[in-house]
C-alpha cells in the first residue's frame, strides 16, 4: 500500500469516469445520425452495454483479459469475480494505483468497444440476438485480443504495441462491423432512398462529449500522472483536431459543401487514429496523422458504395481503417525520444518494428472478423434470423422493439 500514489489513483479514477462518459456520447453521437424511428433502438444498443459488459468484465471478462497468462492466449480464471482484486497495487499492472482502480478503468474500454459496432447495425437488426451476439463477441473476440496485446500475451511479447487501443477496440470493433453490415445484409431501400441524419446537433454533442472522453481515454493509458500522460493527451487533440480540418477540405473540394456531419465525422476519425500511437509520439507526428487520418476515413466511407455493403453509421471506414492506419503510422513515426518504454519506428531507423505492427493488424484484424462472422450465422439460425420484420423496419425500431417512440 505504500507504492500507492494518491495523485496517479485520482487521476485514474477520473480518467475511467471519463471514458464511461464516451459511451452515452457514442449513443448520442450515432442516435442523431439515424432516422427519428430509430434514434431510441439506436441509443439503447450503445447504452445497455454499460450493465452487460460490466457484469461480464467482473466474473470473467478482467480475468481472462488481464489474469495470469496462459500460453500467451488468455489469462487464467485466478481472479474469477474479481477474486484477489484488491485495494493493494497489482504486481503486474499500473504498480502505483490499487488494483481494483486499473481493473474498473479497464472495464469502460470493454464496454464502448461493443457498443462501437452498433453503428453498423444501425436500423435493422432484432435486440435479442443482438444482446446474445455482443455478450459472446466480448468474451471470444475483446477478451482475447485485450490480453494478446495488454495483458502478458502473445502478441505484447512479440513486440505490438498499441497504446490506447487502435487494435484492441478500434479494429476489432471495425473488423466486427464488416461482418455485421455482411450477415445483416442492407437495409431496405439502401442504395435507392436517401437515408438522411433526423438530428445532426445530437449528433454533434456527441462528438463533443466522445472527444471531451478521449482524453481519460488515452491519457489515462499512461496509467499515471505523468510526462507520457501529457504526451498522449497533447497528442490526442491535434490528432483529432488536423483530421477534423484535413476531412473538411477534401470534403468541400470532393462534394463542394463542408458539412457539420464531416466534421464531426472527421474529428472521431483523427481521434481514434492517433489512438494506438498517442503515447509514443510527438505532437508534429500526431498532426500528420491526425492529416492522413482525415484523407484516408473520408475515403474509406466510400468503399460501402463500392462493395455494397450497408455500413449504416461508417463504423468500418472511420474505426476500423482508423484503427489500421494509426497503428501503421506508429510503426513509422514512434520514437523512443518521446516515451523510453515504447520503439523507435521506420523513420527513427527501425524497420522492423514496421513490421511488427503489420503483423499485429493482420491478426488482430482476421481473427475479429472470422470469429464475428461465425457468431452472427450461428446466432441468426438458432434465434430465428437477426433481422426485424419487414414491417418493424418500416415502422421504425423503437415501436417494433421497445414500444416507445422519441418524439410525439
Amino acid at each position: 500500500m505504500a507504492n500507492i500514489s494518491a495523485g496517479d489513483t485520482a487521476f485514474i479514477l477520473v480518467s475511467a469516469a471519463l471514458v464511461l462518459l464516451m459511451t452515452p456520447g457514442l449513443a448520442l453521437f450515432y442516435g442523431g445520425m439515424v432516422r427519428g424511428k430509430n434514434v431510441l433502438g439506436t441509443i439503447m444498443q450503445s447504452f445497455i452495454m454499460i450493465a452487460l459488459v460490466s457484469i461480464e468484465w467482473v466474473y470473467i471478462g478482467y480475468t481472462m483479459s488481464f489474469g495470469p497468462d496462459v500460453g500467451g492466449i488468455i489469462g487464467s480464471f485466478a481472479w474469477f469475480g474479481l477474486s484477489g482484486v484488491g485495494t493493494a497495487p497489482s504486481d503486474t499492472y499500473a504498480t502505483t494505483i490499487p488494483h481494483i482502480v486499473f481493473m474498473i478503468y479497464q472495464c469502460m474500454f470493454a464496454v464502448i468497444t461493443p457498443a462501437l459496432i452498433t453503428g453498423a447495425m444501425a436500423e435493422r437488426m432484432r435486440f435479442a440476438p443482438f444482446l446474445v451476439f455482443s455478450l459472446l463477441w466480448t468474451v471470444l473476440v475483446y477478451n482475447p485480443v485485450c490480453h494478446w496485446i495488454w495483458g502478458g500475451g502473445w502478441l505484447g511479447a512479440r513486440g505490438v504495441l498499441d497504446f490506447a487501443g487502435g487494435l484492441v477496440v478500434h479494429l476489432t470493433s471495425g473488423a466486427a462491423a464488416l461482418a455485421a453490415a455482411l450477415a445483416l445484409g442492407p437495409r431496405k431501400g439502401f442504395g435507392r432512398e436517401s437515408f438522411m441524419p433526423h438530428n445532426l446537433p445530437m449528433t454533434l454533442l456527441g462528438t463533443g462529449l466522445l472527444w471531451f472522453g478521449w482524453f481519460g481515454f488515452n491519457g489515462g493509458s499512461a496509467l499515471a500522472a505523468d510526462g507520457i500522460a501529457g504526451t498522449a493527451f497533447v497528442s490526442t487533440h491535434l490528432g483529432g483536431m488536423a483530421a477534423m480540418a484535413m476531412w473538411v477540405l477534401v470534403e468541400w473540394i470532393h462534394c463542394g459543401k463542408p458539412t457539420t456531419l464531416g466534421a464531426a465525422s472527421g474529428a472521431i476519425a483523427g481521434l481514434a487514429t492517433i489512438t494506438p500511437a498517442a503515447g509514443f509520439v510527438g505532437p508534429n507526428a500526431a498532426i500528420i496523422i491526425g492529416l492522413i487520418a482525415g484523407a484516408a476515413c473520408y475515403y474509406g466511407i466510400t468503399l460501402k458504395t463500392t462493395f455494397g455493403y450497408d455500413d449504416s453509421l461508417d463504423v468500418v471506414g472511420i474505426h476500423g481503417l482508423g484503427g489500421i492506419v494509426g497503428t501503421i503510422c506508429l510503426g513509422i513515426f514512434a520514437s523512443k525520444a518521446v516515451n523510453p518504454s515504447g520503439a523507435d519506428g521506420l523513420l527513427a531507423g527501425n524497420a522492423g518494428f514496421l513490421g511488427t505492427q503489420v503483423v499485429g493488424v493482420l491478426v488482430v484484424g482476421v481473427y475479429a472478423f472470422v470469429v464475428s462472422m461465425i457468431l452472427l450465422k450461428v446466432i441468426g439460425a438458432l434465434m430465428g434470423g437477426l433481422r426485424v420484420s419487414e414491417e418493424d423496419e418500416e415502422r421504425g425500431l423503437d415501436l417494433g422493439e421497445h414500444s416507445e417512440t422519441a418524439y410525439n
